[in-house]
């Protein structure tokens, strides 16, 4: 049996009888793991904690022929304010449905579980709309996946001014100005905060994207462009289901 140490998120958890259970753990550079956390359940549980939905954490793990089962534990993060709050929960459970999405096993994830657990970190930790910083990880997510929009040129004529991107297009996946977007019917038009949101959330130091602010109108932009170019480049209508 060979032993291993790895970080990673619980991104699911079942239960596996009366006192097991079963997860899906996100790890940077092996990808999404499956992993049976034998007695977790138990009230005295040594893995109780570390077994836990969206706990990050270091874990050493053994391979039992296809199945990962985990030896111990130890939580880094647990993010407390999530599981006291019903919509905080909500949001980071919609987030954890994309993330489950796009992952698969033996894929080196460190940039998607990076920006994760940022995101995590500040749904937990600030007070910031959450619409607007899921659409704040949708585009840093696309860029990931290299899905990222053209911001450097108009996508019709190719006109590289960044005071003339007056629109944003579904269809031809980026930026327009303001002749080209007239004539495209997938165009958004959208306000200088809209264009510099898109700009930063794309653009921006990793560590940073969260830390700018857009005006009311300008947010109501971001987030539309954001949900519907997110749906058409994955092909999928993701939608916030409540939890209870």
């Amino acid at each position: 049996m060979k032993t291993i140490k790895i970080s990673g998120v619980v991104i699911s958890e079942n239960s596996l009888g009366d006192s097991d259970k079963i997860l899906t753990i996100l790890t940077p550079n092996i990808g999404k793991i499956t992993v049976v956390a034998k007695g977790a359940k138990r009230p005295k549980s040594l893995l109780m904690a570390g077994s836990q939905f969206l706990c990050f954490g270091e874990y050493i793990l053994y391979k039992s022929q296809d199945m990962y089962k985990m030896n111990s534990c130890e939580p880094i993060e647990v993010f407390y304010n999530v599981r006291i709050d019903l919509e905080k929960l909500n949001y980071a459970s919609h987030i954890t449905k994309i993330i489950n999405d796009v992952t698969t096993e033996n894929q080196n994830n460190y940039n998607i579980l990076k920006l994760f657990l940022n995101t995590l970190y500040t749904i937990s930790e600030t007070d910031k709309e959450l619409d607007f910083i899921l659409s704040i990880f949708k585009f840093r997510l696309l860029k990931i996946l290299g899905y990222s929009p053209n911001i450097l040129e108009c996508t019709s004529c190719g006109k590289k001014d960044e005071k003339e991107y007056k629109y944003f297009s579904i269809k031809d996946d980026g930026f327009k100005c303001n002749e080209c977007g007239r004539l495209d019917s997938s165009c958004i038009e959208m306000s200088e905060g809209t264009k510099y949101g898109i700009l930063y959330s794309i653009m921006a130091d990793s560590k940073k994207i969260f830390s700018f602010k857009i005006n009311e109108k300008s947010k109501l932009e971001f987030e539309l462009i954001s949900r519907l170019y997110f749906n058409e480049k994955l092909e999928k209508e993701y939608k916030i289901e409540k939890l209870f």
